[in-house]
């Protein structure tokens, strides 16, 4: 079993959702990066979604295609993300961690080779936003090989004939996007998402919900219905926010994983509804 179905059994098992903090690799340097990776886990991260920094990150909001260009800038590349999930699993073995980017780096990678290279280092999974069911054979066949998960994205607009195609070689999870449009910038409708999260579930996936959570509260109400909540450009602002600061390092791991700790600890303590597929 792999580390991300086994993390969400065991989710299961205990009748509450995941927290998923994303954090984008190398903002504002690799060693601030490597710092929270090590800690998220303990600050009640149950999944950790890594971003790949990428100069044209067109699914991103304001908040997180600010922190992919602080990140190119302080010299972060595709091989040094993959040199961090290497070391981050030098001391942990069982939290899963997926890579969430677009496919030109990987493109310019090859293919076959971050597939390796990815699952040597200790990746679980991958999110590729720019690369639709129709087109990711030329990832998911090299990804499946190494066992990694190719993690689809369903959006509002996603009917059912189109789950349909999304779900047909998903692993993992699925992604719902809670809000048509790029991270960090709009709010969502928490009856038009519970909905949404119940039709996801035919899939027989479980089913993570982001795009949209910025708060405690928010968090909670969608670990009520949903397997796992995905908190992205909260984070990242409040990174950013400590750095303009001027916050030293050990100061703005701290306050960053503090945050974290308060979601997680919302997301955890949510009551469970029983949502029929």
């Amino acid at each position: 079993m792999s580390r991300i179905a086994a993390r969400f059994e065991e989710l299961k098992q205990q009748n509450r959702a995941a927290f998923v903090p994303f954090i984008t690799a190398g903002d504002p340097d690799g060693d601030t990066t490597l710092a929270l990776l090590h800690e998220l886990p303990a600050a009640g991260a149950d999944l950790i979604e890594l971003g790949v920094p990428f100069s044209d990150p067109m699914a991103d909001g304001p908040a997180i295609q600010a922190s992919s260009q602080r990140a190119l800038k302080a010299g972060m590349t595709l091989t040094k993300v993959l040199e961090l999930v290497r070391r981050f699993r030098k001391s942990d073995g069982k939290t899963p961690l997926v890579l969430m980017g677009y496919y030109n780096p990987i493109h310019a990678f090859g293919t076959a080779r971050f597939a390796k290279e990815a699952a040597a280092a200790g990746v679980d999974g991958l999110i590729t936003v720019d690369l639709p069911p129709e087109e990711d054979d030329v990832l998911r066949v090299p990804a499946a090989a190494q066992g990694l998960d190719v993690v689809r994205l369903a959006t509002p607009t996603t009917d059912d004939a189109r789950l349909k195609v999304i779900a047909n070689g998903a692993g993992g999870f699925l992604y719902y996007v809670s809000v048509a449009g790029v991270t960090g910038t709009k709010s969502y409708a928490e009856e038009d998402v519970r909905a949404a999260v119940a039709r996801m579930k035919a899939a027989g996936l479980p089913v993570a919900v982001g795009f949209g959570i910025r708060t405690p509260e928010q968090a909670a109400a969608i670990a009520g219905f949903a397997d796992a909540a995905v908190v992205g450009s909260a984070i990242v602002t409040k990174m950013a926010e400590l750095a303009a600061a001027g916050a030293a390092r050990d100061s703005l791991v701290k306050d960053v994983l503090k945050f974290c700790a308060t979601l997680a600890d919302s997301v955890h303590g949510a009551a469970r509804a029983k949502v029929r597929a």
